[in-house]
């Protein structure tokens, strides 16, 4: 906690008028001794005067992001409202080869009153199952979440996401949640992927009538999948397709739709985002595409590249001006 230069002298005339004792005093207003004395011999050398507190001398570094990178970013930033200060770095980074820290981008944007308020977690849900997976297509996600759709009534998404990645291999609007539209969702996600028996993932769902119906247990067993099922009343077993649901209603449920078509045609430009653009933190701030097809590890190479060219250009040209002071 930070005190005014009044606050302080407050204190010490306090400290010095009461009858407890210093020690005592101090423990009665929650204040440190040892910053009390700090402040104590900063009065009695300089007075009332020297308990102002003192402005920080910025020191210009050769790491010093100019002044027209800066207002690159915040021009950036109002174009991009909808990427937070961690994604409109990385996207600066992958767009523009010109590699900036989070930490500086949220420090630009907040100066110029561009950092919003977070979005409070509504529920906090497991990011890793307990057998984690190691490569894309050992174990799938799915689940169903649902939209009204004036004068047609409530459709439900279906959605086969891979656990390793995040990325959404295939998803299905339903006027139902039954087990054939499972099995739906499913052959679409098989056919997408091209596995078969002989490899075929691990299916993570809850525990919906659906996933219980001995007709799915017959289609997934004829297929030789292992279906795994979450504990009842534990969605957070299911922690990244719960996730994806909340980001993407986030998005589509800002706008009402009056077909089904309007909604599927929102949803597949969703999905189109946050498979190939949208930069997940758990994933190295790349996105779920890079990881599915195998590209993760050439673009961490790239952005170390772009990093190290990058720093190297602002010191040149901290040395160069340096020369002409």
């Amino acid at each position: 906690m930070h005190y005014s230069q009044n606050e302080k002298y407050e204190i010490i005339r306090l400290v010095e008028q009461s009858d407890l004792g210093v020690i005592r005093t101090l423990r009665e207003l929650k204040i440190n001794k040892s910053t009390f004395y700090k402040w104590y011999r900063v009065y009695e050398i300089d007075g009332y005067e020297g308990l102002a507190r003192k402005q920080s001398v910025r020191v210009e570094t050769w790491n010093q992001i100019n002044t027209a990178d800066r207002d690159k970013v915040v021009e950036i930033a109002l174009e991009k409202p909808e990427l937070s200060s961690r994604e409109l770095a990385w996207n600066i980074t992958e767009t523009y080869k010109y590699y900036i820290s989070e930490s500086s981008v949220y420090r630009i944007l907040k100066a110029n009153n561009l950092i919003t308020t977070p979005s409070f977690r509504i529920m906090s849900a497991s990011d890793s199952f307990y057998d984690k997976t190691t490569a894309i297509n050992q174990m799938w996600q799915t689940d169903f979440t649902y939209f009204k759709i004036y004068g047609w009534g409530w459709y439900y998404l279906s959605t086969i996401l891979d656990d390793y990645s995040r990325f959404i291999i295939s998803w299905d609007l339903c006027t139902g949640m039954k087990a054939e539209d499972v099995k739906r969702s499913m052959d679409m996600a098989l056919n997408v992927t091209g596995l078969s028996e002989k490899n075929p993932p691990k299916l993570l769902s809850d525990n919906g009538s659906c996933y219980i119906s001995n007709e799915l247990a017959d289609y997934l067993g004829d297929k030789n999948i292992k279906h795994v099922r979450g504990r009842p009343l534990h969605p957070q077993t299911q922690g990244k397709i719960e996730r994806y649901h909340r980001s993407m209603k986030n998005v589509v449920k800002l706008e009402n739709y009056f077909s089904p078509d309007q909604l599927r045609a929102k949803l597949e430009e969703f999905v189109q985002y946050y498979n190939f653009k949208r930069y997940h933190e758990s994933l190295q701030n790349l996105t779920p595409a890079n990881v599915y097809f195998g590209q993760a590890e050439k673009k961490l190479k790239q952005r170390k590249m772009i990093k190290i060219k990058t720093l190297e250009a602002r010191k040149k040209q901290y040395q160069k001006n340096q020369v002409h002071l």
